[in-house]
């Protein structure tokens, strides 16, 4: 994974030298989605067929890469042919990277001990061998004394994997991210905000004091009711409470669909805290393209 960058897409051009990915793609199991951000307006799905994608942070994800790749291909037949790899942004399901925020009294300079110590940092937190992991991480904006440093971890193999199909396909993932990290360029920029984001059967919460991020966890999901949600939910807050001493001003809801209003009804009774849909400016938020629209809200 290349670095993920603060809110998060904001501080691009201090990373790359050449102009952001023209070609954007986000990845769920139900859906492959598509974008040029020079026409935000024309975002294009492919449905993926049950069990051609499979989220994972342990395991391959692509199980039927054949599959994978043709949806890339149809998704992208109407671009002229080109002998040079296209530049892409590959935005990935966020249980399949481990995403925490660290704090530290001080951090090195040097990026090759910065990235050393972040490894030492997650390696008790993950599930799979810290040394064998792609890193992305940035410095965040902090109130207290603490250098505070949001850092994703995800498997090389099943970065590589995810790779793949579309470096076949003609083009060069030059930068990868989680949805989650994307999506952070839709957030507010002020208050305290707490956000519940259903994507691919898990549940991201994430936790946001204007634009640094202070809390989030990914857990998959078995059944995916409302009772099982309120249970992520719930001490979450508790959390927020102790460890900030604030509550959340509101809650964001993404993902939810249909059942949104109904949800977000539900919780701000029983929390005593304002809930809505998230917005989007370049288009209507489901399950499946959260980070992609985040991207383009980044760039744009």
């Amino acid at each position: 994974m290349s670095a993920s960058l603060p809110g998060p897409l904001a501080a691009i051009a201090n990373i790359f030298r050449d102009p952001p990915p023209e070609h954007v793609f986000e990845v769920s199991p139900e859906c492959l989605s598509y974008v040029r951000p020079s026409t935000p307006e024309q975002i294009q799905y492919r449905e993926l067929p049950a069990g051609v994608v499979q989220v994972s942070p342990l395991k391959d994800n692509l199980l039927n890469p054949v599959a994978f790749k043709q949806a890339i291909l149809q998704l992208t037949s109407g671009l002229p042919a080109s002998k040079k790899p296209r530049p892409a942004a590959l935005i990935l399901p966020d249980f399949a990277a481990r995403l925490q925020v660290l704090d530290f009294d001080t951090f090195p300079s040097n990026p090759e001990e910065q990235q050393a110590l972040v490894r030492f940092r997650m390696k008790k937190t993950i599930p799979f061998d810290v040394e064998s992991a792609a890193v992305s991480y940035y410095l965040q904006p902090s109130s207290s004394k603490k250098i505070e440093v949001v850092a994703a971890l995800m498997s090389l193999e099943i970065t590589g994997r995810y790779e793949a199909p579309f470096r076949e396909c003609g083009f060069h993932p030059g930068l990868v991210t989680t949805s989650a990290l994307a999506s952070m360029d839709m957030m507010p920029n002020s208050g305290l905000n707490l956000v519940a984001k259903l994507s691919g059967g898990s549940l991201t919460v994430m936790v946001l004091d204007g634009p640094s991020l202070r809390l989030v966890r990914c857990v998959e999901l078995e059944e995916g009711t409302l009772d099982e949600l309120s249970s992520l939910i719930y001490p979450t807050l508790i959390f927020v409470e102790d460890e900030l001493k604030r509550r959340p001003e509101q809650m964001l809801l993404c993902g939810f669909g249909a059942d949104t209003a109904a949800v977000a009804a539900q919780w701000q009774q029983e929390l005593n805290i304002p809930a809505q849909a998230l917005q989007a400016r370049f288009g209507t938020l489901l399950r499946w393209n959260a980070g992609l629209l985040g991207y383009l809200e980044g760039v744009k």
